[in-house]
């Protein structure tokens, strides 16, 4: 996966890692991924709804130790 731009959310809690992810979504291409790295559990079904909100593809989600990480696609 040919990730294009990493944001690290680590010890913000919501909405914080949304606003960061929809802000570098903003300045990226259409297609582009975006990698967000966060520690607040409450971001697996943010991150999902805001796939659904914006139209933006969720492409993958995991859970590594106590961190979420998050594959979105520019839409």
């Amino acid at each position: 996966m040919d990730i294009h731009k990493e944001i690290d959310t680590r010890g913000l809690n919501c909405p914080l890692p949304i606003l960061k992810a929809k802000k570098a979504l903003s300045d990226m291409a259409s297609g582009q991924l975006l990698k967000v790295v966060a520690t607040d559990g409450g971001s697996l079904r943010d991150f999902q709804a805001f796939a659904k909100q914006t139209g933006n593809e969720l492409v993958e989600q995991q859970t590594v130790g106590e961190e979420f990480i998050h594959v979105l696609r520019r839409r």
